[in-house]
């Protein structure tokens, strides 16, 4: 019999695969991967502000994150330093940040490893209800800026051409990035949260034919990531967040085969 703890991380799992599957598309199809990183570095200063005033700490990590990203929306405009080189400011000031905060904090025991590196198993009730309605939240705000989103990815003047918004469709995104941080943080940790949103995204576009077929890929990959990990976690005693992302990185190491190939083929040929 599966124990109460294991099905509750399935299911936030499975929750966190099915929200970052179209999330990680849009990064790669956008090449936004380092800031996804910036913003899960920056989340370990929201877990650090949550405690210290007593906050809810997927609250916390989603204002911080939001902020960050602003912050870099509004310095892309004014400054005169590359992109790149503003993320890697805030990715690493926002982490040590961070850690300077918790380890000022004597009188609270901090999980430090927790932070960095998850912890899914002790996934709870309340967290299942908190990974659901975002699931549910940004499922639906996706659907909505979906068109924007997706001809901004493509080409923003188009996109401007065609009466679209795509600013405001690309900062609503960057707050989709920032919610799914807030609630995986407990599931992988900070260090590792980009990956589920990059490894499956990634997977899924050596075998996928159209931008559709990709976004379902991803989270059928993330899924089975989590599955495999967790297995692999339980049996071998080994840390969940970090096996997840170990099982990921081997699915993305078998679509580079020539069975994926074929795999990749035959749906070409079903779309048609």
């Amino acid at each position: 019999m599966i124990d109460d703890f294991f099905v509750r991380a399935l299911f936030a799992g499975a929750g966190l695969a099915v929200m970052a599957g179209p999330l990680g598309c849009f990064v790669i199809w956008k090449r936004m991967a380092y800031f996804g990183d910036t913003l899960s570095h920056g989340a370990l200063l929201g877990v650090a502000i949550g405690l210290l005033f007593e906050l809810h700490l997927e609250l916390s990590v989603f204002l911080v994150c939001t902020l960050i990203a602003i912050t870099l929306f509004m310095m892309q405009r004014r400054s005169s330093i590359s992109s790149d080189a503003l993320l890697g400011i805030l990715a690493h000031a926002s982490l040590a940040i961070g850690l300077v905060v918790l380890s000022l904090m004597t009188w609270i025991r901090v999980d430090l490893l927790g932070l960095l590196f998850g912890d899914i198993l002790a996934v709870t009730h309340r967290d299942l209800a908190i990974i659901a309605g975002t699931l549910g939240i940004s499922s639906i705000i996706l659907a909505i800026i979906w068109r924007s989103l997706f001809a901004a990815t493509v080409s923003r003047d188009l996109a401007e051409a065609e009466g679209l918004n795509p600013q405001r469709a690309e900062i609503i995104f960057m707050l989709l990035i920032a919610s799914v941080i807030a609630v995986a943080i407990k599931i992988v940790g900070v260090l590792l949260i980009t990956s589920l949103l990059i490894i499956p995204a990634a997977t899924a576009r050596r075998i996928s034919t159209s931008p559709g077929q990709m976004m379902l890929a991803s989270s059928t990959i993330g899924f089975s990531a989590v599955i495999l990990g967790l297995t692999g976690s339980l049996n071998l005693d080994t840390p969940s967040g970090p096996s997840i992302v170990v099982a990921a990185v081997i699915l993305f190491l078998v679509s580079m085969t020539p069975l994926a190939h074929q795999i990749r083929i035959r749906l070409a040929g079903s779309s048609t």
